[in-house]
C-alpha cells in the first residue's frame, strides 16, 4: 500500500460523487474495532438507541471514544486522519465523533435515506465520514446517492424511530426515494469485507437496507472535519448535541473537545 493510501483518481471521485470505497486499509485494526464495539454494546453510552425495531435489533451509539480506549487508539493512530484529509483536500483532519451501528440477523428495519450534515452543528465543504464494517456485508451495505453532496438544499432530517421531523422548522428538500426513481439518481453500493471502508461527505445522502442475512452487521464510523469546517446554529438540539460547548457561529470547532489529529497534510 502506498504511503498516501489513496489515489488521485479516488480523490477526484470523492470530490465528484461525495463517496468512495477504499479496500483493505483497516484490516490490521479489526481486533481493536471488535474490542471497542463489544465494550460499547456491553456498556452503552448516554446516547445509545435501539431505534424502535419490532423485529431483530438495530443498536447505535456515538461519542464514546474518550471512554473506550480501543476507539481512541484507532482515532489517534490509524490511517484514518491522513486518509480523510487527502480525500477532503484539506491540510488538516479534526475528529468530530465516533458512531457504532449494529444490525443483528433478521432485522428488516432499514436505515432511512438521510444526510448527516443537517443533524450536525458543522458547515463546510471539507467533511468526511469513514464507515467500516466488522463483518462481510452484501445486501446490508451502505447505499449513497452520487453527487447529492452538491444539492442546493439539504434533505429534511427525521427521527429514525418514527420518521417525524427532527426540528420544528427549516427549509429542507423532501427525503428522496432513489429506488422509485432509478433513472434520476445514481446509487453507489459496494459489497465489502472487514478492513474495507467507505468514505463519504457529511452532505452525501445515504441509507442502508435491513439485515435479512443470518449474520450480524457491525460497523464503526468515524466522523471528521477539515480546514473550512465551522460551527453553525441549527433550529434545535443537534445530534450529537455536545451540551455546554460554548462555540459561536463561524468559529472552528474547539480542539480540546474535537482534537486535531492530522496537520500539514500535503
Amino acid at each position: 500500500m502506498e504511503r498516501c493510501m489513496i489515489t488521485q483518481t479516488q480523490i477526484a471521485d470523492y470530490q465528484r460523487d461525495g463517496a468512495i470505497v477504499v479496500r483493505g486499509l483497516f484490516k490490521e485494526w479489526l481486533p481493536l474495532m471488535e474490542e471497542g464495539v463489544a465494550q460499547n454494546m456491553a456498556e452503552p453510552g448516554e446516547y445509545a438507541s435501539e431505534n424502535a425495531v419490532t423485529q431483530g435489533r438495530f443498536f447505535d451509539d456515538y461519542c464514546n471514544w474518550t471512554r473506550i480506549p480501543a476507539f481512541e487508539k484507532i482515532v489517534r493512530e490509524s490511517p484514518a486522519a491522513e486518509l480523510v484529509a487527502r480525500a477532503m483536500q484539506s491540510r488538516s483532519a479534526q475528529f468530530f465523533h465516533d458512531h457504532v451501528l449494529v444490525k443483528e440477523p433478521g432485522t428488516p428495519k432499514p436505515t432511512p435515506w438521510h444526510q448527516d450534515a443537517p443533524y450536525y452543528f458543522v458547515t463546510g465543504e471539507q467533511t468526511a465520514s469513514i464507515w467500516m464494517p466488522l463483518d462481510p456485508v452484501r445486501d446490508a451495505s451502505l447505499r449513497l446517492i452520487a453527487g447529492s453532496h452538491k444539492w442546493d438544499k439539504m434533505v429534511r432530517p427525521v427521527s429514525w424511530a418514527d420518521d417525524s421531523d427532527f426540528y420544528d422548522k427549516g427549509d429542507w428538500t423532501p427525503v428522496p426515494d432513489p429506488d422509485a426513481h432509478p433513472d434520476d439518481m445514481r446509487v453507489l453500493e459496494w459489497e465489502m469485507e472487514p478492513g474495507d471502508a467507505v468514505l463519504f461527505d457529511f452532505r452525501t445522502v445515504h441509507g442502508a437496507r435491513g439485515n435479512t442475512a443470518q449474520a450480524r452487521r457491525r460497523a464503526l464510523s468515524l466522523r471528521w472535519v477539515g480546514d473550512d469546517a465551522r460551527y453553525v446554529e441549527r433550529p434545535g438540539r443537534t445530534s450529537p448535541p455536545f451540551p455546554g460547548h460554548g462555540m459561536q457561529g463561524g468559529e472552528r470547532l474547539r480542539e480540546d473537545w474535537f482534537p486535531m489529529i492530522a496537520r500539514d497534510v500535503t
